[in-house]
């Protein structure tokens, strides 16, 4: 089973879209934004679809067209993110139910829920503490160290 990376790529996605707009540009491509994030253009537009329907970005058509935050990065968190692409939960139950007389098959579906839930209630408090703001500013933090600059590199210009 392979972990899952669509918030990792929205966030990242996200991120650009708010540096770059930082840097005077009004709109950013699914082709610019996957050349950072190392993936085709599909995924990204197909992910940013999504986060436009959850009120996140805006995409202009024609000339000059892109995508742009809808929101400040300080008014937008992780859980926000999270809940634009991954609608679903965390964890799921088995396909079949399971052997009712059989002492684990009766009984693992609600210990479990159980189990998933406190850690869906945990998963989305902390998604809620970040903003995008915040992972903004750990990034060019981070940049900064990696290359040795005292700055980050200005990557946009």
């Amino acid at each position: 089973m392979s972990a899952n990376s669509r918030l990792t790529i929205a966030a990242h996605a996200l991120a650009w879209i708010g540096l770059y707009q930082r840097h005077g540009h009004e709109v950013a491509t699914s082709e610019q934004i996957a050349t950072s994030a190392n993936t085709n253009p599909v995924v990204i537009r197909r992910l940013l679809g999504e986060l436009r329907r959850a009120g996140l970005v805006e995409s202009r058509r024609g000339v000059g067209a892109g995508w742009s935050l809808a929101r400040e990065p300080s008014s937008m968190t992780l859980l926000d993110v999270y809940e634009a692409v991954e609608p679903g939960p965390l964890f799921a139950m088995h396909r079949a139910t399971p052997d009712q007389g059989c002492v684990v098959g009766r009984a693992i579906q609600p210990t479990m829920r159980s189990i998933y839930e406190g850690i869906e209630e945990t998963l989305r408090r902390e998604l809620a503490r970040v903003t995008l703001e915040d992972v903004i500013r750990d990034v060019l933090a981070a940049s900064s160290a990696a290359s040795g600059n005292a700055r980050p590199v200005d990557y946009f210009t």
